[in-house]
């Protein structure tokens, strides 16, 4: 089972993810986290990306596709994946679709998050994250039980530099312009699938999935 999760940035796709990960025991794939490992590890990749994470631009095509093609390589993958908001480009999508060729697999469905730009700045705004296990909160509607601190692990939450009010407006601009036309591509591969994002968006997909699997 291969699935892509896209939407806009503070849509839900990652706390959906995680769920759908426990639920079908497959992992998710994120190029943020895995991009900001990088950054925290401090290494070459890491420092190339910094600058272009914190002003919510896109990384590099090509370092994408690096990512995608090694990640899915790993044992872990043989019973398929979840991508996070990846790909987030028509190249990217373009690329992916030939590594799986190449792997003679393919992507059995994408789900699109829909969810107002207003309301993706509010949930973004109000996101903190754990330094050590990358759990998400939001001080609206799911906080943590004790102010800044983490519920699973007991690790200092933090703010990201791209969750801050102009950076998320830019992201949103970068969204539109560059992930938003993945929507038809992917309509006219019949494989997108539309998601209330403010409405159980896990127990939807979850309910498809499981007819999938049938």
């Amino acid at each position: 089972m291969r699935l892509i999760l896209l939407g806009p940035p503070g849509g839900g796709k990652g706390t959906v993810a995680k769920k759908l990960e426990e639920e079908f025991n497959i992992p998710v794939i994120s190029t943020g986290v895995i991009l900001r490992e990088e950054i925290e590890r401090k290494t070459r990749l890491g420092k190339k990306v910094q600058n272009i994470m914190s002003k919510g631009e896109l990384v590099p095509d090509e370092v994408i596709k690096e990512i995608m093609r090694e990640r899915i390589k790993l044992e872990d993958c043989k019973g398929g994946y979840i991508f996070d908001g990846l790909p987030r480009n028509i190249k990217q999508a373009e690329s992916l679709e030939k590594i799986n060729k190449e792997r003679n697999e393919h992507i059995d469905y994408v789900f699109y998050f829909e969810i107002p730009f207003a309301a993706v700045i509010e949930r973004l705004i109000n996101r903190r994250v754990c330094k050590k296990c990358n759990t998400n909160y939001n001080l609206l509607f799911n906080h943590p039980q004790k102010d800044n601190i983490c519920d699973i692990c007991g690790g200092e939450l933090y703010q990201r530099d791209d969750d801050k009010k102009e950076t998320i407006k830019n992201r949103l601009k970068v969204f539109t312009e560059q992930t938003l036309p993945l929507k038809k591509y992917y309509q006219e591969k019949n494989l997108l699938t539309m998601i209330d994002a403010n409405w159980n968006a896990f127990l939807k997909i979850k309910n498809i999935l499981k007819g999938l699997q049938k």
